[in-house]
């Protein structure tokens, strides 16, 4: 059918290429899609772009999942990748980006002014039923610019405009779990809500340090709301601050007592044949855990197909791997890895949110350390470098 197709069709082509402006190329196009064709798959290169509060986001889609490493400089930012996009360049009208470049496997951004270099995100998201892989990169963009009022144009009079002064400070919102009437886990060596406030108060001390704007979601012994629900509530709402880089909530693990160690948690649902009983407690216990936990769940599978929430959690791993290797690395602890689960509090992520449990309260071995203060310091440093790697703030 194609061969005696082409014979016929060809020269319709050729005297349209003759009277029309339309290029020869699409043309050809056409006159393959009525011969019924197929059309070769190809990346499209040029990004969808999306401004949101505090963020421009770029997608770009790919023709199928790759990796990629991500390095700035001054003004750029450069994005290298293990495949081979369509050639493509481009000024961008949004905040913070004003020109793209896609050459071989490299994409490279050029920044405006607001635009945050060091501190802009790029993940991959794998391919997902009908979705293709897509890279997305997101990049800050100043929510504090200040700019000297004009000065009215008089005749013959030259006009000076002071220059914009841009303050970017990265914001991270540190929740000490559980807190007023709910203690968390308890036993013979430690309350659970004392040590995550207290891990969370010399957390902020370093990043301080730092020049990070830390938001703290309990500075003493209370709770945030009269039921489980509201005070879940409340600390979530936090991580939905499109000025926030990064949440972080802190607490302690129960179990046997010859459980012990360190694990880091993003949401999603539970990884096959784990036990969700620690999301259950951790969201209130009892039957309000198990009605919140199921709320999280449903959360959870509705999110497989929404391409912002996926990219957050993409970045929501990213801080998960970095906060669980340096914790391990400051402290010694078993390495019980990074999972998913459905925490209610982290349960919608327009912020990179990650639930992270520093010890078993109920290890005879680590119940007792969780008690010291320089165990806490340990943890907190490893919590404070892991935010600031994940923020690339030295």
């Amino acid at each position: 059918m194609i061969a005696s197709c082409f014979p016929t069709v060809l020269p319709v082509v050729r005297r349209g290429v003759a009277r029309s402006l339309i290029s020869p190329r699409l043309l050809l196009l056409f006159a393959a899609l009525l011969c019924g064709l197929p059309l070769l798959p190809s990346a499209a290169a040029a990004p969808r772009v999306g401004a949101h509060s505090g963020y421009t986001r770029l997608v770009f889609d790919l023709p199928g999942n790759v990796t990629s490493r991500v390095t700035a400089s001054g003004s750029s930012v450069r994005v290298q990748l293990s495949t081979t996009l369509k050639p493509e360049k481009g000024a961008v009208s949004a905040a913070g980006v004003k020109f793209y470049n896609v050459s071989g496997k490299t994409v490279t951004l050029t920044l405006a002014g607001n635009g945050n270099a060091a501190r802009t995100k790029a993940s991959v998201l794998p391919k997902s039923g009908s979705a293709a892989a897509r890279l997305v990169i997101d990049v800050p963009v100043s929510s504090s610019v200040v700019a000297a009022p004009a000065v009215p144009r008089t005749s013959g009079a030259a006009v000076v405009r002071a220059a914009a002064v841009t303050v970017t400070r990265p914001r991270v919102v540190l929740d000490a779990g559980h807190g007023g009437v709910d203690p968390g886990m308890v036993s013979r060596w430690i309350q659970e809500k004392n040590v995550t406030l207290d891990v969370a108060l010399r957390t902020r001390a370093e990043l301080l340090k730092h020049g990070v704007d830390v938001v703290m979601v309990r500075t003493t012994d209370k709770d945030l709301g009269a039921s489980k629900r509201a005070d879940l509530d409340a600390r979530s709402r936090l991580a939905n601050n499109g000025t926030v880089s990064a949440y972080v909530s802190i607490h302690v693990n129960s179990g046997g007592t010859s459980a012990q160690g360190i694990e880091t948690y993003y949401f999603g649902q539970p990884l096959g044949g784990s036990n969700t009983s620690r999301a259950v407690r951790e969201n209130g216990g009892g039957s309000v855990g198990q009605e919140l936990t199921r709320q999280a769940q449903n959360v959870a599978q509705n999110q497989l197909g929404d391409i912002l929430r996926q990219a957050k959690l993409s970045f929501s791993r990213q801080l998960a791997l970095k906060v669980q290797a340096r914790l391990v690395q400051y402290t010694g602890a078993q390495n019980r890895g990074v999972q998913t689960d459905a925490f209610y509090v982290i349960r919608n992520p327009t912020t990179p949110a990650i639930l992270t449990e520093i010890g078993f309260g109920s290890s005879p071995s680590e119940g007792p350390r969780l008690s010291t203060p320089a165990y806490r310091e340990k943890i907190a440093q490893g919590l404070a470098r892991a935010i600031l790697d994940f923020l690339n703030t030295r």
